[in-house]
Parts: structure tokens; sequence; C-alpha cells
């Protein structure tokens, strides 16, 4: 990837799947153009020609237009030498990145299923449940992984992939449980049972690549009306 490429970055700023592309430009220290799509209304012909599905993120490299959150940033961190992820080509890189992608899967397959759940519930006292699970398997399965984080993933003191892929929705549990959005029990109990989990994700909330498009104010905001228009339907 050289300086002459052109890259097009269709997003969201709300959207914890578009943030991945936004921390993996940034790190990369990567140039692009901006399209904001609109969540809020239906898709205009124009980007569904770009991506049939109507989501984002979405980018234009060089004409080709690559789709979904993983692909986009495994596809940009793969086009260059960078600290966030080894370069292959040997067992120990290979090891590496089989490390980053189990964690990842640990949290988002795990912790953040849950999560989307409270945001379904038709109560305060149903989404009590998937509360208790998402903090039951953040402590189960993420917390011991992050034992050696220095602050990063794997005891590095640079971003990585894991973070990549899982600081959107981190910052956001922390953003949203501090400011009552979520259960009270994940504010409450996050820190003590989950205590390296908390620490990492407050770094992360704290970094600049991370932090850059994230509006927490927005985020509580959108959160709020998503919930109610849900319990209201």
């Amino acid at each position: 990837m050289g300086s002459e490429d052109k890259i097009i970055l269709y997003t969201n700023h709300r959207c914890p799947w578009a943030h991945r592309a936004h921390i993996t430009l940034a790190e990369l220290n990567l140039p692009f153009e901006e399209v904001i799509i609109d969540l809020d209304v239906p898709r205009t012909a124009e980007y569904l020609a770009v991506n049939p599905r109507g989501l984002v993120p979405s980018i234009s490299f060089n004409g080709e237009i690559i789709t979904e959150s993983a692909i986009v940033a495994q596809f940009l961190v793969d086009s260059r030498p960078n600290h966030l992820v080894p370069q292959t080509g040997n067992a120990e890189a290979a090891l590496r990145r089989a490390r980053i992608a189990f964690f990842v899967d640990a949290f988002i397959s795990g912790s953040t299923k849950h999560l989307f759940k409270i945001a379904a519930a038709k109560t305060d006292a149903e989404a009590e449940e998937p509360a208790r699970e998402a903090l039951q398997q953040l402590v189960k399965e993420v917390e011991p992984l992050l034992a050696d984080a220095k602050p990063f993933f794997g005891g590095s003191d640079k971003l990585t992939f894991a973070e990549v892929l899982t600081a959107p929705f981190a910052i956001r549990l922390l953003t949203l449980s501090k400011a009552g959005v979520y259960p009270k029990i994940l504010a409450e109990q996050l820190p003590e049972k989950a205590p390296n989990f908390t620490k990492w994700a407050e770094k992360l909330s704290s970094h600049q690549s991370v932090v850059n498009i994230y509006r927490e104010e927005d985020i509580i905001r959108t959160a709020k009306a998503r919930i109610a228009k849900l319990r209201a339907a």
C-alpha cells in the first residue's frame, strides 16, 4: 500500500462496527476520504450500489469495494507491516495471531451478545439477566486473557489488533454502565470482579485512535432512544 492509494471509508460515527475501521486507519496513519452514511433513514440507491447489505463500514480501495468490519480491518493490517499484528510466515507470528483471534471471539461472541440482549429487553427487570450473563462471561473467559496486559493485550505497550476489533464495544460497555443505561450490576461489580478488564477498558477510553470519533454524550443519548423505541414497540 502506497501513498498513491485512494481509500474511501463509508461510515457512521455512532456505529461500533464502523468504529473498527476508524481505529485501524488511525493506527496505520493512512489517509482516507470519509462518506457519512445516515443509519436513521433507508439507504440511498447510491450506497446500496456500494454495499447491497446497506451496512457500515465499507471501504473503496482504489475502486475495489471491501465490506464487513472485521474483513475491512484485516485487509488494512495485512496490506503493510505494522504494530497491530505480526507479519505471517513463522509459527511464533501464527501463535500470536491465534491468541488475538481467540480473545476477540471470547469477547465478541460471548459478552457482547448478552449486551445486545440488554437493549432488546422490554423492562429493567428483564435486562438484569443478560447483564448478569455478560458479567459472568467477562469474569470467566475475558478477564484471564488480560492478566498480562501492559496496558494492552498480550503485554503490548501499543494497541494491537485485539483492541482494534474489541475497543468499540469495550468502551461502550463502560460508558453505558456508568451512565446507568445498562443495569447497575455492571457498574457496581465490574471493577471488583473483572479488574483486568476494567483497567484495560479504561486505558482504551483515553487512547487517541479509539476516542477520535467517539462522542460519549451522543452514544448515551442514542442508546437510551433505541431502548425506549424497542420497549414501546
